[in-house]
């Protein structure tokens, strides 16, 4: 179960989806309709928040790959003189900056929070700097640089590191809200990419953080519509109700209150994680589609880097449906099945031979229909040909450019 505390307000798991109202400073920004002016951060700060918005998050930079480059000094002159505007509203701040020495000003003027979408990378100062002022931090999955993992699975490998590598450095476990990187980063980074992530954004929770989906007009929208980020509001918010029902806790978002209207409909669809305690016991169910998401999930709870290896593929079930097999392909899956631990459901008339062709569903682990297709693609009959479709069929589920392309 994820519930936290951050900076005074409680997001998570039974907690409301948290909205993050932008406010951006940068004129280079890929979409100008957001930026505010120096003179209308307070306006536009409370207007937000009248609206719903739970955060305000304040950037100077704009980190558009294709943006014009500023200096830092004109990142500060951006950024200070808003803080200080906004230090007395009812909400968080968060300074979306990848520098250590204007994060520090930034919270020394009463910003609460650090978005860092370098996820520490950009300065190696930065970690100490939230240590020191112990602010929770935003951190984005980012290698070299910002948002450069390709796929869910380099998302989740870049974050597992950036996490440990902060905890390393003494950092509160309970202060660090994960970012995937939704967006056009770098260049291989193609819309499916981003389709992936929001579709199976639920891996994240793995590592027990709060997690925060930026959208809010980015490039994958455009390229979809063939609309300019001016006209992606409403491609946005599909994208923002499909990434709360899977799981984020925090949207950051320009357009708050249509935002605000989407993430209330969409947690009610979601529903509450249930967990049920008695005494110091605590019960949860978990959520795994992908082996090495098991084997994180094993590792969490102190099992040995062999040990997890040795279970993962236990702990991701499948349920298939063939259709027009035999009735004594049909029979030989099931016994095969049974034999490996799993089940395979017929009708009773492929029991009794009472026709030729049946549709089957099979049901078992990753590891057990493995073991099922090592077995039957050297029998007899049409049984080959059927364990090569099944290992297709797994191999195009978990293939990013074949699901989302």
């Amino acid at each position: 179960m994820i519930d936290k505390t951050i900076a005074g307000l409680k997001v998570g798991d039974h907690q409301p989806v948290r909205v993050m109202g932008v406010i951006n400073l940068s004129k280079e920004s890929f979409y100008s309709g957001s930026v505010v002016r120096a003179d209308s951060v307070l306006e536009s700060a409370l207007k937000m928040i009248e609206e719903g918005a739970d955060l305000i998050d304040v950037g100077a930079r704009s980190t558009w790959p294709l943006a014009q480059k500023i200096s830092k000094g004109e990142e500060r002159s951006r950024l200070i003189p808003a803080v200080k505007q906004l230090k007395d509203i009812s909400v968080p701040i968060s300074v979306d900056t990848m520098f250590a020495d204007l994060a520090s000003e930034a919270l020394d003027e009463g910003a609460d929070i650090i978005n860092d979408v370098s996820g520490f990378t950009s300065d190696e100062r930065m970690a100490d700097t939230v240590r020191e002022h112990g602010c929770p931090v935003i951190l984005m999955a980012s290698n070299k640089v910002p948002g450069d993992p390709v796929g869910m699975d380099a998302v989740m490998s870049t974050l597992a590191g950036i996490i440990s590598q902060a905890e390393e450095k003494g950092l509160d476990p309970d202060s660090i809200i994960i970012d995937p990187a939704i967006g056009r980063w770098t260049k291989e980074k193609l819309p499916l990419y981003d389709y992936e992530t929001i579709n199976t954004l639920g891996r994240l929770r793995m590592f027990g953080k709060p997690i925060l989906a930026a959208i809010s007009r980015k490039s994958f929208i455009g390229e979809t519509l063939d609309k300019p980020a001016g006209e992606r509001l409403y491609g946005s918010l599909a994208a923002t109700a499909i990434a709360v029902r899977n799981g984020a806790h925090i949207i950051r978002a320009h357009d708050v209150a249509p935002t605000v209207d989407t993430v209330r409909v969409a947690e009610r669809i979601r529903g509450k994680k249930q967990v049920i305690r008695s005494g110091d016991v605590e019960a949860e169910l978990l959520d795994i589609n992908v082996e090495d998401d098991g084997a994180r999930a094993m590792r969490s709870t102190g099992v040995t880097a062999e040990g997890s290896q040795v279970m993962k593929k236990k702990t991701v079930l499948y349920n298939i449906l063939l259709k027009n097999v035999t009735t004594t392909e049909a029979l030989i899956i099931k016994q095969e099945m049974l034999a490996r631990g799993g089940d395979a459901a017929l009708p009773k008339e492929a029991v009794s031979h009472e026709t030729e062709n049946v549709a089957i569903i099979i049901s078992g682990t990753a590891l057990q229909i493995e073991r099922l297709i090592n077995k039957i693609k050297h029998q007899a009959r049409g049984l080959p040909q059927i364990a090569s479709q099944l290992g297709e069929l797994i191999k195009k589920n978990n293939d990013a450019v074949q699901r989302y392309s």
